[in-house]
This record gives structure tokens, sequence and C-alpha cells, in this order.
């Protein structure tokens, strides 16, 4: 009898992570701990954070001699030092050494900046804040259900609010924000804005007179009326963005006057001819962002001429791709045109670094940009952002016909970017590093040449130097595209080459869930490698992967789902299923398999379970399992589930289990015999793996002559000898194992003599398996070496004559008279094809031959 061994080969694609999005994010809160006398370490959260470790002995700051150095002897400017060197969740748990030190980590100084875009922005984590966000400056969130309890920080100098995935945004609620924070300079909100509309715009006009840049997407209309609005209230505004929207009114920039970016990427319904017309004449207008639309090279070469337009942004647009391209001619009033058609590289380095590049360029003869531009550092991080954001979006839409573009540009300028020192140009970058490569989310496959492009160009060594920054959304992204190229094994073998895999081990303790998330995920595609799981073993990445399980019991799916997949790879090597069991890992996949409802999750739990219990040979493991309080009934219960997936993975889980003597027949008292007879019955139509994992684990628990009857009674048989007609081999030689065990009991080899033969016979003279082909052989030399006889005169022994008179003695005759009608019906069987007996008596020879 075979276990059945999950995830354990290179090329089973169903073990490697699929990617999803998640909106909710949980803030993991830090204990208090009290200290007399340590050294000052960071915590968790900055274990792959490049800033540096300081400790007492190296400050050389209250320290007498060999006398140990107590906290209360550091001077108070040296502390608030160590606080600036440290994130705000480490400064905050710092603080919590002692009274002095919570005044010192409370000071406002020290909370210009918060980012909560990867935490959940509550009233208790609102209230937590309010005291200390008085001179907050700037300000990051995420989702727009959240957006009411920025108020709440009473941040009234706050001049920077950027919020991601505001669908659920209103207009009242972004004016309530507006209305509170009147000295905001910059209002960036994303994506989908479908319910704000121009209404609230007037009132950010009104409100926000001190505004410099606004940039909305995904509103669906921008009237007239809004527009004057923003150019009359905010006579500073320099930067304007309407992003993925329907209709703008193009013609009411006339009062633009100091406007110096625009952007209007992804709007589809713009009236070229008026906006080409309007905007040319913008005096100031250093930077245009037409891609993603329908804009038309006429347009484009009226647009150029604006004289002071350096750079336009035209990526992704069909119009200007599929006609003549305006290439523009050597002129000193020339702008920089970033297109699919141009050369990015060198269009972006004529604005990082004007005159080296025309330098470069001229020798080579290969410039068409004719002036030397002035150093605008403004120009150039606009540039970035613009160009990040339109890459992102660009590989969400996973078009086919990009794939040129991807390897002969695309990716050179996504490492480009990730180099960038903009913060939220190195997010955007990454994480289209993590899309593009993307081929089918749900399958995790990605396109090689994509993936080794990346690799190539030196990417892998980017991202994992992203991975180790101080930033937790940099990190995020960094961890997902390591992940995602990862699936790659070429692109594995090089993040572990490069020290990826302890990179990740410790993102993976991070206390951030998101970072945790994607380190997992990273880990779980290393895993499945054989070669790499040695090294992540040795990188502690199995203990805080079971860690993870505890840390989030409930609304963590997606990192629970990642850290049960990667230990269901770990422990399909025997050695690193020991560590998954001594760190605790059988009672973490356990709860998860109880208590966790999704069922990503549960299909990883089982699987893991199914992994350790298959080296039962060489450790204990899958005694454990089957010692764990509620193991065997959960697998039970979810053999039940309505996901194929989960039912499949616990199948097979319970069919390790059952090569236990104990695990067994406590899988038989836990309703086992019934579940499994239940999803052999309704598998029919399943897949393959969960057929065989149905017949699998009946094969197991038919060991035991107990459960052999009690499979028997369930109406076992039949379902077996369905999937005996299997084309596959795997499916068919399970179910004829469980039959031939089923065979030894009398009963069981009545109902069998029924259907069974034809299906054994075949298997015995058809089957490319000689297990499948000695099985059936066997199967019939028990179902005939007298049982049916036996049966037949034993328990129904032939009524006499004055019995058939007795009416209470017709069930009798008709269950004697039908037992030898079945053996009529074989007898005939083999009759009717003369060498059916020779090739049964042939295949237990042949079989082994």
């Amino acid at each position: 009898m075979k276990r059945a061994i999950v995830g354990g080969g290179d090329d089973d694609m169903s073990n490697k992570r699929r990617r999803s999005v998640n909106v909710a994010v949980e803030e993991q809160e830090q204990q208090p701990v009290l200290f007399k006398k340590a050294r000052i370490t960071p915590s968790s959260s900055s274990s792959a954070c490049s800033a540096p470790a300081v400790s007492v002995a190296e400050s050389g700051v209250g320290i007498a001699g060999d006398r140990d150095a107590h906290w209360t002897e550091l001077p108070d400017d040296t502390v608030f030092g160590l606080f600036n060197l440290l994130n705000y969740r480490d400064r905050a748990s710092l603080a919590s050494v002692c009274r002095a030190w919570r005044g010192l980590g409370s000071s406002t100084s020290l909370w210009t900046s918060l980012d909560l875009r990867l935490h959940r922005l509550d009233s208790e984590v609102v209230s937590a804040l309010a005291g200390r966000c008085s001179n907050l400056q700037c300000l990051k969130f995420r989702g727009g259900a959240f957006a009411n309890s920025i108020v709440g920080l009473h941040a009234r100098e706050l001049r920077e609010l950027s919020g991601d995935w505001c669908s659920l945004l209103s207009d009242a609620t972004l004016s309530m924000v507006v209305a509170r924070h009147g000295n905001l300079e910059s209002l960036q909100l994303g994506s989908d804005c479908e319910r704000v509309t121009s209404e609230a715009l007037k009132v950010v006009a009104v409100c926000c007179p001190k505004l410099r840049r606004l940039c909305i997407s995904g509103i669906r209309d921008v009237d007239r009326d809004a527009i004057q609005a923003m150019f009359q209230h905010c006579q500073g505004l320099t930067e304007l963005g309407f992003l993925d929207s329907h209709t703008i009114d193009e013609g009411a920039f006339g009062a633009a006057r100091n406007l110096r970016f625009l952007s209007v990427a992804g709007c589809r319904c713009i009236a070229w001819s008026t906006a080409a017309q309007c905007w040319s004449k913008l005096p100031n207008l250093s930077g245009l962002d037409v891609s993603r639309t329908d804009i038309t090279p006429s347009t484009l070469a009226q647009v150029l001429a604006c004289p002071e337009l350096k750079v336009v942004c035209g990526l992704n647009c069909p119009l200007l791709e599929e006609g003549s391209n305006p290439i523009p001619s050597p002129s000193s009033k020339t702008a920089v045109l970033l297109a699919r058609f141009t050369d990015l590289m060198e269009g972006l380095e004529v604005l990082l670094n004007p005159s080296n590049s025309k330098e470069e360029a001229c020798s080579s003869g290969r410039s068409r940009y004719g002036r030397r531009m002035r150093v605008d550092p403004e120009v150039a991080k606009w540039t970035e952002r613009m160009l990040s954001h339109a890459l992102l979006k660009i590989a969400e839409s996973n078009a086919p016909s990009l794939d040129s573009f991807w390897l002969k540009q695309g990716t050179a300028m996504m490492l480009r970017l990730v180099q960038s020192a903009q913060e939220d140009v190195q997010e955007r970058a990454a994480a289209a590093l993590a899309v593009f490569v993307l081929v089918d989310d749900e399958n995790a496959t990605v396109d090689s040449a994509r993936a080794e492009a990346v690799m190539n160009g030196g990417g892998i060594a980017l991202l994992l130097g992203l991975a180790k920054s101080c930033g937790e959304g940099v990190q995020s992204e960094a961890a997902k595209a390591i992940a995602n190229l990862s699936v790659n094994t070429e692109v594995a073998k090089r993040v572990a080459l490069e020290g990826g895999i302890s990179i990740l081990a410790a993102l993976a303790r991070s206390p951030n869930r998101w970072v945790a998330e994607e380190a997992a995920g990273g880990l779980w595609n290393l895993s499945v490698g054989e070669e790499h799981k040695g090294a992540i073993a040795e990188a502690g990445a199995i203990e805080a992967l079971v860690d993870l399980a505890f840390k989030w019991p409930a609304g963590g799916e997606g990192v629970l789902e990642r850290a049960a997949g990667a230990l269901a790879n770990l422990a399909a090597d025997d050695k690193c299923s020991m560590e998954v069991a001594v760190a605790g890992g059988v009672r973490a996949l356990v709860r998860l398999a109880q208590f966790c409802n999704h069922e990503g999750v549960q299909e990883q739990a089982a699987r893991a379970l199914a992994n350790l219990a298959t080296h039962g040979d060489s450790n204990g493991n899958n005694a454990a399992v089957g010692r764990e309080a509620g193991a065997l009934e959960a697998l039970v219960r979810l053999t039940g589930s309505n996901h194929e997936g989960v039912r499949q993975e616990a199948a097979g889980a319970l069919w390790n289990l059952s090569f236990d003597d104990r695990n067994r027949e406590a899988i038989a008292a836990a309703g086992g015999v019934e579940a499994l007879v239940a999803l052999a019955q309704d598998c029919s139509s399943g897949s393959q793996g969960l057929q065989e994992r149905a017949a699998g684990a009946l094969w197991g628990l038919s060991v035991s002559e107990a459960n052999s009857i009690a499979i028997g009674r369930e109406g076992g048989v039949a379902p077996l000898i369905t999937l005996a007609h299997s084309n596959s081999e795997d499916v068919h030689e399970t179910a004829v194992g469980a039959l031939w065990n089923l065979a030894f009991n009398p009963g069981n080899a009545l109902r069998m003599a029924e259907e069974g033969v034809p299906a054994l016979v075949h298997l015995c003279s058809s089957s490319r398996s000689k297990m499948a082909r000695f099985m059936a052989a066997l199967a019939l030399a028990y179902m005939f070496d007298g049982s049916c006889c036996v049966i037949v005169g034993s328990c129904h022994p032939e009524p006499s004559c004055g019995d058939r008179q007795d009416p209470r003695s017709w069930t009798s005759q008709m269950q004697w008279s039908g037992a030898w009608t079945v053996c009529g019906h074989v007898e005939e069987w083999f009759c009717s094809s003369p060498n059916m007996c020779c090739v049964c008596s042939s295949a237990v020879y042949y079989a082994w031959r």
C-alpha cells in the first residue's frame, strides 16, 4: 500500500502560492516589557532593516569602568537620538520601558510622518496615536472606510495626505477630512474613488487654499466648475492629476497659470482637439502624462509646442503606436517623449542628467534631443512617479501584446525605478515587477522569459536590498516580487544564492501581517525545490512559519495559507518534517484544520498534515498527528467540504495516517468509514487526485477486518468498483488495492461478484500497472476460493421442503437463490471467454516477471 505524498516534486505547480489581493490589515500590538539592565536591540520588525543596531556599550554613554550600564544613566539626548534611529513601531515598543522614556518617545517631533497603510486605522489605534500627532506632517492610510478616523488624530498641521483603495470614500467623508486639515499641501487619493464627485472637489478647493498637489484616481466626472474652483482658490496648485476618470472638462484649464504638471492617464473620453488648443497655451506646463489614453499623433504634435514643456509620458497609447509615430526632430524646443516606440532609458537620463546624456548620446550618434536641459529635480521626480504608475497599470492589464515591450524596455525601466530615491516609486516599481511576471495567478504560473530578464538585469539583488529597508510598505512589495519571481526555478536558485532565504525568514517574523504574509509566500515558493529546504530550515524559517499560525489565529487568512503551504512543502522532507514537529507544527496545523473556515488555509493545513504523516517508517510524526487532540476528527470533517482541494488533501492525510494501527481504528471511531465511503460515492466526476486519495484512504482503513466489514456495510464496494474502471493508473491501482483487502470478507466478496468481476478481469488483461494487475488477480482469487460458497451455505442454507411452505422463510429463500444467481452470472462470464481464466491465472506471474 502506497502513501500519498503531496507537493514533493518541482513540477507540481499546485503546491505553489496563489496570489491574492487582501484589503483589511490589522496591527500586531507590542506588549510592554520592563527592563533593568540590557542591550538596546531592535525588535523583530527591524530585523531586516539596514539601520544599525545601537548598544549601550557602543554608545559609550553612562558606563563607568566595568560597571554594568543602567538605563537611568543614559542622557535624554542619547535616548532621543536612539528613538530617531527606530521606526515608529519599535519607537512605541521601546517607549514602554519606563515612564521617562514614555515621555521622550511621545515627543511630537518624533512623530512627523506616519504610514498606516498596512495597519487597521480603527478607534483603538487612533486613540493611542492622538496625543503624539500634533506636529504630524505626512500621513498615509489605506481604505476609504478608515478615512473618518483621520480626524481623531488631531493632526492640525498635516501637510500631506495619501490614501489607497478609497472606493468607499464618499463626498461627506472627504469634505469632513479636508475641513479639519486646512493646511494640506498635497492630497493623493486612489484608486477607484468612484463615490467622490465634483462637489467634493469644490469643498477641497475652498478648505485647502495652500494645496500644491492634487491627484485623484477613479473619479467618474470632473466638471468645469470643480476645475475652475481649484485654480481660483488654490493659487499655488502646480500639480494636478485626474487618473482613470470617465469625463473631464478639458477646456476649463485656461486659468491654470501656475500649473506645471498635469496627468490624465487612463482617461478615455477626452476631446483632444479642445485639450490641445487649451493645454498648449499653458505658460508653465512642464510635464504632461497621457498614458493609456487615445491621444492622436496630431494632438501630440500640438501639445509638444507648449513653450515650457519638458516631458510627455505616452505609454500604451494605441493610436500613437499604430499610427505614424511623431518622433520629435532635433530642435531646441523638443520635449522628451516617453513612449513604447522611444528609448525610455535615454529619455529619463536626459531629464536626470542632461549634460552627461547629451555628450554620451552625441558621441554615439543616437540622440534625438537637441537642447541642453537645465536639471529640474521636480520634473525628474514627477516623471519617475508617472512612469512607475503607468508601468504598474500596464502590468496589471497583462496584455499578451506587450511581451516585446517588457523584454526590450519595460523590465530595464522598472529596475531603474526600483533604485529611485522616492519610496513610493520604489514600491510601485516592485509591485509592477511582482505583477508583470505572472501569467496565471490561480495556478502560480510565471513567464520564464520575463522572470529571467529581471534576474539577468540584477533585479534579484535590487529587490533583496529593498526587502532589507526600514519601510514596511517597501518590504512588503519587494517580498511579493521575490515570491512571484521564485516560482521560476532558475530565479529561485539565484534568490537562495544571494541570501534571500535568510532575508525572507527575517521578514516572516515581522509583526506587520502584510510583510509576514509576503515573506511566507516567498518561502512557500522556494520550498518547492528540494535543494532549498535545508537552507530554509537552517535560516530558522520553520519556527517563524509555525509562529505565524499562532500569531494570527483569525482574520489573517492570507498569511495563514502561505505559512501552512510552506510547512506542507517542508514536511515532505524527512529531516525538515521532524523540525516542523519539534517547533510545534503539528499542533499549529491541527488548530488551523479545526478552527479556520478559510478553504485555502484548510487545504494547505491538511496537505501539511498529510506530508508529516508520510514518514511513518522513519520518524514518529504519523503517530504524533494521530495523538493530537481533534486532529483526526477535523480531517474527517474536512472530507465533507464543498471545496474539492480541501476534500482531496484531507483524504490524503487520512490515507497516510491509516498506516498506523491506532490511527486506523481512531479514524473509524471518528466516523471516517462513513465519511470516506460518502466521498468515494461523490467523487466519480471529480479530479483524479481526489479519486485516488478517496480510494487510498479506504484501502488504508480496509487493512482492519472490522473496518473492512464496515466499508462493505456502508456501501463502499460499489464506488470502489466504479473507480476501478478509471483510465488513470493511480486511481484504479488504489481502488483495486482496496477491493483486494475487502475480498477477504465473504460478504464483501459476494458484493464484489455482482458487479466487480468484469472490472477486475479487465485490469488483469489491460492495466499497464504491474501492481494493479497483481492485486486484481489476487482479488479474483480470494473471491472464488470458496468464500461465495461459504456465505451461501452458512449464512443462507437451502430451505427444506417443509420450510418452503412457511411464509417466514421467503426472505431466506430469496437471498439464497439470489446468491446462486450471482455465481451463475460469474460462471457465465468466464465461460463466455475461454481465455479469461488463463488471463487471470497468469496475471500474478507476469505482474512481477
